[in-house]
């Protein structure tokens, strides 16, 4: 039995026989986490319960047993050497590995500050992570993740409960990272080091890297045949279109470089939509070319929906 009580700076979680674990977070935070909450609660427990478990499925089969041959037994599990020995037919009997680990790899560099929505990037990543997280902890699996920037800035090991997804989303959406930033290829290292068994990775980021369709192509593709390696594109609206007007300053937040555009100049502007749009698509057929699904999660969307329609897609493709 569990109590999650959200006060106006704390959660704290209740657990009978266990010790009582309170984060202090400021009301801004405490609001955030509980639109998280309650706009993804149904889903989890319904629509994308049933969707998550058939689609990541254990990490594969492990031996349970050797026993008798009886009738309406499979004869290919039949184990011919204990057979031979014995004289009459054995099978051999395997169960399937349910629980897995769920690694949350999400970038938290200085481009997540950016948005021209009711959320900024960042706080897309966070609800798309903790949505993820949600649905590891419902279904029995342990969850964890990796924090990186230029650099690994944070990892929470993978561990199962309540208390700690809450504390996965706390750190999630309240880290402050010291770095500015992007190198995905530290983190897609970091977690072959750290995760040894293959586990369902979510790689959460803007892929706004120099380096990502060079050196990261050959490492992001080493780690994807360990493990089940998802992409969480996330992108908002204002990167592809400026702002009609006279002359503005665009900054890059992670390098801080500084240039000037003339908005008020019609091609000006549909040059820097399409070398946006040539960016945007240069990300997707990267991943296309690493066979990586890649999903885009928009600031002015909703995360749950788009999690639901990759997951039924994901069901589609396995019949």
């Amino acid at each position: 039995m569990r109590r999650n009580d959200v006060c106006s700076n704390r959660i704290t979680i209740v657990a009978l026989g266990k010790t009582r674990i309170e984060f202090m977070l400021s009301p801004d935070i405490i609001q955030k986490i509980k639109k998280v909450h309650i706009k993804t609660g149904r889903m989890v427990n319904t629509i994308m319960a049933g969707q998550y478990r058939s689609i990541f499925r254990g990490a594969g089969i492990e031996f349970e047993e050797v026993r008798e041959y009886t009738p309406g037994d499979d004869v290919k599990s039949i184990d011919w050497k204990v057979s031979a020995r014995m004289g009459r037919p054995f099978i051999k009997r395997y169960r399937e590995e349910r629980e897995q680990v769920v690694m949350l790899l999400v970038d938290m560099s200085a481009s997540g500050g950016f948005g021209t929505t009711a959320s900024i990037k960042r706080e897309t990543a966070a609800e798309v992570a903790a949505i993820l997280a949600f649905n590891a902890i419902r279904n029995n699996d342990k969850a964890g993740a990796i924090l990186f920037t230029d650099q690994v800035e944070r990892y929470i090991p993978p561990k199962k409960g309540s208390a700690h997804v809450w504390r996965l989303i706390r750190e999630i959406f309240t880290f402050v990272p010291q770095h500015t930033g992007t190198d995905i290829t530290a983190a897609v290292d970091f977690l072959a080091r750290v995760c040894r068994k293959r586990s369902v990775a979510f790689l959460v980021s803007d892929f706004l890297t120099e380096d990502f369709d060079r050196e990261a192509t050959l490492r992001i593709r080493t780690a994807a045949r360990k493990h089940e390696l998802i992409s969480m594109l996330v992108t908002d609206p204002g990167e592809f279109r400026l702002p009609e007007g006279g002359i503005i300053a665009l900054r890059d937040l992670e390098t801080g470089a500084l240039r000037f555009l003339d908005a008020a100049d019609r091609t000006t502007r549909e040059r820097f939509t399409a070398s946006r749009k040539a960016v945007h698509d240069r990300i997707m057929e990267t991943h296309k070319a690493m066979d990586i699904d890649c999903v885009e999660m928009p600031t002015d969307g909703d995360a749950a929906d788009a999690l639901v329609r990759y997951f039924r897609y994901r069901e589609r493709r396995r019949r």
